[in-house]
């Protein structure tokens, strides 16, 4: 990773009116970095990265992206990033290659680098077999890999994806995470929001954002094994669903929830659990019983911040963005 900060947050707010969508996020990202921002719908993903963006003002606290000012320099950033929006943004009605050359006019790019460029991107989104097909009936995949390409056309050193993935099947997730991954090793710096737990895995860092405030940030792995102060215990049994309300009357348990053909625990830090729920199970005529304490997974974690944050706070009016 590059040593320079690419992205400096301090206190940054951001209201509408009454409601704080943005409530005083600090963070930085370095070169490089590939930067996960989680959070469910609402949480204020996206207003935060609209702000990184140049596109919303803040209403309060500083920044800078690229090492422009996020208030003064809004026009210098935009043409120092690369931008894509959870909503398909291209022109349907454009084949492959005259959107490619409609954005390089957007971005000035010199007619000698024009060609070089396009070809660049036709080659790593991997369509070549494409180049003169319609917008319009590309596959979801397609779609997303053009819509990248669009968007990294003038070499930005920081690129912002919002929600990329979002209603895209599991290969061309996996395929698009491939060209994150090489663009990260050239050195772009990538911010991306997402609310898939799997692909919060293949971020270097994370940051969890919920209601506005940033609940937790580090790896995938400091997450996991620093920001429980519960135990997650995995149970397996006959009719899981039927089993939860009696695991969660028992002492210690705060949840249980369905997971594959079994049930995850959030429960306190007590051995004794364990064996409560086993014993439990067994005297109400439970069979196939298996009980285990499992190191949590990042979707543990969130569920876990985001219950302990609402068992702290006065729930607030939910807010779409």
């Amino acid at each position: 990773m590059g040593n320079a900060p690419a992205v400096v947050l301090q206190n940054l707010e951001k209201r509408f009116g009454d409601f704080i969508a943005v409530n005083r996020v600090s963070l930085t990202v370095q070169g490089g970095e590939i930067f996960g921002f989680l959070g469910p719908n609402g949480a204020g993903k996206s207003t935060t990265i609209r702000m990184l963006c140049g596109i919303l003002t803040p209403s309060g606290g500083s920044g800078t992206v690229a090492g422009f000012d996020i208030i003064r320099d809004a026009e210098e950033i935009k043409k120092n990033i690369g931008y894509m929006s959870q909503r398909f943004s291209l022109y349907e009605d454009l084949t492959v290659e005259e959107n490619i050359d409609f954005y390089s006019g957007i971005y000035k790019i010199p007619a000698e680098r024009k060609r070089a460029r396009k070809e660049w991107v036709i080659d790593m989104a991997g369509l070549a077999d494409h180049r003169r097909t319609k917008t319009a009936v590309l596959s979801g995949g397609w779609k997303q890999r053009l819509a990248l390409g669009c968007a990294i056309l003038h070499e930005p050193p920081i690129l912002f994806l919002d929600e990329p993935t979002s209603g895209v099947d599991p290969i061309s997730r996996r395929n698009f995470w491939d060209l994150i991954y090489h663009l990260s090793e050239q050195g772009v710096t990538v911010f991306v929001t997402t609310h898939y737990m799997d692909e919060a895995e293949y971020c270097d860092r994370l940051g969890f954002i919920y209601r506005g405030e940033l609940i937790a940030l580090g790896t995938p792995e400091e997450l996991k094994r620093g920001s429980m102060h519960e135990e997650i215990i995995e149970v397996s049994c006959d009719r899981p669903q039927d089993a939860m309300a009696l695991i969660e009357s028992i002492d210690g348990v705060h949840h249980a929830a369905l997971f594959g053909r079994g049930l995850h625990l959030v429960a306190e830090r007590d051995g004794r659990i364990p064996a409560a729920v086993s014993t439990a199970l067994r005297d109400n005529g439970y069979t196939g019983i298996r009980v285990e304490s499992i190191s949590p997974s990042l979707e543990d974690v969130f569920v876990s911040l985001i219950e302990a944050r609402d068992r702290a706070d006065t729930p607030q009016k939910e807010f779409s963005r």
